[in-house]
């Protein structure tokens, strides 16, 4: 098996870990970021309507398609981040640096080859969380989709490949600075610890990976959270003035947010986000290098 099948299909079993541990959590997040100012008094409230409301299974509302989706994401991410890191392994080698086999990496280069494997992930990751997000905020009494692939009809039919990838601007930009700094944050702290220790990656005790996802997790929230709410309302807009369109743009919606309800907006729902990171983060690197191992192993 090649290297880059194996980091794919390592990569699908931490998006796996990921969307099973962090769905409740995202649910609850995206109600308070879309819902109009005032609706919520905090995330309890808000997770307890959902519960009372819609029932336990609501906090699962939507998962097929970041299962789904989500898998092929995060193994793309870790397909084009390992691809990239022994891109520069190879030419630190030739160069005489990055240690015996280059393979000790600058901030900058994990950060480049974070940012390109967010990009790539872009691609798959708009329309994906665009679907999920329509499903988890739609009326429980008289919803507008009956599932994900009704969702993708409905708005492919109505809107085209546009209405898909609706928000897929600011997605983009979310997914660059944000995985650049996700993967730059554990790959360092991964580096440390073999060095440290003088190990291979092979032998880091896999707790250390639960909490070297969960600190790069918090690092990655701390600076794309709004981002990712503006991404939220772009992805919840109507798709045209008839169907009651609020943002002409990214920059509209921005200048719109700011404008109405203030900065406290930029970072409604952080709560839900910030207890999620750890377990999420953590168990999807705990699921990539697990597979890893796994698969070299054979």
């Amino acid at each position: 098996m090649s290297k880059t099948v194996k980091d794919l299909t390592a990569g699908t079993a931490g998006g796996i870990a990921q969307v099973l541990v962090g769905q409740p959590f995202d649910i609850v997040k995206v109600r308070m970021q879309t819902a109009p100012k005032g609706t919520y008094s905090g995330m309890f409230h808000c997770a307890g309507g959902i519960l009372k409301n819609e029932g336990p299974l609501a906090f699962y509302k939507g998962t097929l398609t970041p299962l789904l989706g989500i898998g092929v994401c995060v193994s793309i991410q870790f397909g084009v981040l390992e691809y990239s890191k022994r891109y520069f392994a190879q030419r630190n080698a030739l160069q005489g640096r990055g240690g015996a086999n280059g393979m000790e990496l600058t901030v900058g280069q994990l950060f480049a080859s974070g940012v390109f494997a967010g990009v790539a992930n872009g691609v798959v990751s708009g329309p994906v969380e665009h679907i999920r997000i329509r499903l988890q905020t739609q009326s429980a009494t008289n919803p507008r989709y009956a599932g994900p692939w009704d969702a993708i009809k409905k708005i492919y039919s109505a809107h085209g490949i546009a209405g898909i990838y609706k928000g897929q601007v600011v997605t983009l930009w979310r997914e660059a600075v944000g995985y650049g700094i996700y993967f730059a944050a554990y790959e360092k702290l991964m580096q440390h610890e073999m060095r440290k220790k003088g190990i291979r990656r092979d032998q880091v005790n896999p707790a250390n990976a639960v909490l070297f996802g969960a600190a790069a997790g918090y690092a990655l929230w701390a600076v794309i959270y709004p981002i990712d709410m503006i991404k939220s309302r772009m992805q919840t807009d109507g798709f045209s003035s008839k169907d009651g369109q609020k943002y002409k743009s990214t920059l509209d919606c921005v200048r719109t947010v700011w404008r109405t309800e203030g900065i406290g907006a930029f970072t409604r729902g952080l709560g839900p986000t910030l207890i999620r990171s750890p377990f999420a983060n953590g168990a999807t690197f705990l699921g990539f290098e697990l597979a890893s191992r796994l698969l070299n192993s054979l």
